[in-house]
């Protein structure tokens, strides 16, 4: 099992996320990742950096690390831009990057209606994400967020590897049953212990978010 952190990037500079991908590298994991969310969950006021630049950057600067988004939420842009920026970053980083995306759910309508976007059904969304799966091809590593047994059932079918929020164990042998799955989220406070099990669970990827303890994640991706 590989394992990545997500980049703190609710910031008006990119400065801490370039300094935590640094940490990262040096420490010896896998990858970094990045949200994509016009604002910190329920926070409007605080700013947030767009995902694909910074992972290009850290792209740019380290030639060990698998950058992607976490996810790159479909409505954001044109299907055909958003796909043209992924594969801008495949270009900047070939066989580095992972292609995630995700439909989005009402927790952000908001984010949508403050800058006119569409809020627009799950149906339409689902639609929107199999069309730029399909457009990024198999050859892509590509992601979906996980969602309703129909999202799912949608990535399942254009080869996506299903990725897990904060999902319990038994949720991600459940998934890992059908496909490739990958899980990310805070983890617990045994962080050995939890690494351990979402390995034996099937888990392809453990992304930690906030807090992140570097040293014990270096540890043990260093036992494995």
């Amino acid at each position: 099992m590989k394992v990545g952190v997500l980049l703190p990037t609710f910031r008006s500079s990119a400065d801490d996320a370039l300094e935590a991908a640094d940490r990262a590298a040096v420490a010896g994991l896998d990858g970094v990742f990045a949200f994509d969310h016009l604002w910190p969950m329920g926070q409007p006021q605080r700013p947030a950096l767009a995902p694909l630049p910074v992972l290009a950057a850290v792209a740019a600067r380290h030639s060990t690390l698998v950058v992607g988004p976490l996810v790159a939420r479909v409505g954001l842009f044109s299907t055909d831009s958003l796909v043209e920026q992924l594969r801008t970053l495949v270009a900047i980083a070939p066989g580095r990057v992972v292609c995630a995306l995700g439909t989005g759910d009402r927790l952000s309508d908001d984010e949508q209606r403050a800058y006119g976007l569409a809020v627009r059904s799950a149906e339409e969304r689902r639609a929107l994400l199999v069309a730029a799966l399909v457009a990024l091809g198999p050859t892509t590593t590509r992601w979906c967020g996980a969602g309703s047994p129909a999202t799912n059932a949608c990535a399942r079918s254009v080869g996506a590897e299903i990725n897990l929020w904060g999902a319990p164990l038994d949720r991600v042998s459940e998934l890992a049953r059908e496909g490739p799955v990958n899980w990310a989220g805070p983890l617990e406070a045994d962080v050995d212990g939890h690494l351990d099990a979402l390995a034996r669970r099937g888990a392809s990827w453990a992304i930690a978010s906030a807090p992140v303890d570097l040293h014990a994640l270096a540890q043990w991706r260093r036992r494995h």
